[in-house]
């Protein structure tokens, strides 16, 4: 009997690699699993490095495994096949003697073990089923610990980047945030909304490139960096130039970038000044109207220049809010090789101006998904801010 190989057959329900260097013992345990599991089937190779050769072409779903080969020995052949294929279960074979060796195997990671020459059929069938049903409760428990783990981070993250505003009076905020992928961890879009004293309301929205716990790190960094600064009054353009020397400091790569818009909001005049780096243009949110608010756009955070980032100022009145966002709003799908963008993204918050607060708020973003979702979904975070002068905060 000579090694088998792919023979063009119909895949079985269940394939076993045999990696049996005896061919007498090969054929047994082949007619061992002839006789009462016919949904097996074998596949036999001779050596440890013929095995490691079949798993980089095909993954089966289980190994019988020889502890003895003429390539490998003991621990060292279990090692080389967990190594090829971390995922596949392995039950050993060992002799007589070897029983010790056959409990180590199992210490070591494999699933079961069996004594050559007395293993009956029924028990090989039972052996190699159940060494896969336990390999598959191993990897939905690792999955589930894994899917706890990210969601505890998220958590953790979610609280660095989105915090709750820190506001008394004068404006009315409505914050939200989608994650891209519920698997995943945060991204790099981060908001904060803080009152100082003097009862100006300053805001910032940003959205760090990249996805993971760096970029959500940084966005951290940025965001606790701009509450510090602006508590110790340094807003604006100012404040921008510091935060791009804090971004330097903490990127992990050197072409790490962020976009970011700052706004400072006197609920009391309804003067508006903002400075937008790199980042989208924000909307005019009016008692019937929506409209792109462009402003001069300067560089964004970590884009090396030496050009000054404009303010741009506006008046804002109390039945006008500003919604600012970031571009994953806007970046999802609406076709094949269509992006929603800008002027689709206009489209779908134009029939809902008149509704207020909240209410616009979730009904865009849930258009927006909506158009995404049969490409996929959202393929960026999603955060969006809107806020708007409260009745008793103007004069």
């Amino acid at each position: 009997m000579a090694p088998t190989s792919d023979s063009g057959a119909r895949p079985p329900l269940i394939s076993v690699l045999l990696v049996e260097d005896d061919e007498g013992d090969a054929i047994l345990a082949e007619d061992l699993i002839a006789d009462v599991a016919p949904e097996i089937r074998i596949e036999w190779v001779a050596s440890a490095g013929a095995a490691r050769d079949r798993l980089a072409v095909t993954i089966p779903d289980c190994v019988l495994l020889d502890l003895h080969l003429p390539d490998a020995d003991g621990i060292g052949a279990l090692k080389l096949i967990q190594e090829s294929a971390p995922q596949v279960p392995v039950v050993v074979f060992t002799g007589l003697a070897d029983q010790g060796f056959g409990a180590s195997a199992v210490a070591a990671g494999a699933q079961d073990y069996l004594v050559k020459g007395r293993v009956e059929a029924d028990g090989l069938r039972r052996a190699l089923h159940y060494a896969i049903e336990r390999k598959n409760a191993e990897k939905t428990a690792a999955a589930l610990q894994a899917s706890q783990l990210r969601a505890e981070e998220n958590a953790r993250l979610e609280r660095g980047l989105l915090p709750t505003p820190c506001i008394n009076s004068g404006v009315e905020v409505v914050a939200r945030y989608r994650p891209g992928a519920a698997s995943a961890l945060l991204g790099g879009d981060f908001y904060d909304v803080v009152q100082t004293d003097d009862g100006l309301v300053h805001v910032i929205i940003g959205d760090v490139c990249g996805h993971g716990p760096d970029a959500a790190a940084l966005g951290v960094a940025l965001r606790i960096g701009w509450r510090a600064l602006v508590i110790a009054n340094v807003i604006g353009a100012p404040c921008l130039r510091h935060l791009d020397r804090l971004l330097e400091a903490e990127r992990s790569g050197r072409f790490t970038f962020a976009t970011v818009m700052t706004l400072t909001i006197d609920p009391r005049t309804g003067w508006v000044d903002a400075v937008r780096a790199g980042h989208p243009p924000m909307m005019m949110h009016g008692p019937t109207t929506v409209d792109w608010l462009e402003t001069a756009r300067g560089r964004a955070l970590g884009i090396p220049g030496t050009s000054e980032r404009p303010v741009h100022r506006l008046q804002l009145r109390a039945d006008q809010a500003l919604v600012l966002l970031t571009d994953g709003v806007f970046e999802g799908h609406s076709g094949p090789r269509e992006r929603l963008g800008e002027a689709g993204l206009l489209c779908l918050a134009q029939p809902l101006a008149s509704l207020g607060g909240s209410a616009f708020v979730d009904e865009l973003i849930s258009a927006a998904e909506a158009v995404a979702a049969p490409y996929g979904g959202f393929g960026d975070d999603v955060a969006v801010l809107r806020l708007q002068i409260k009745e008793d905060g103007a004069r």
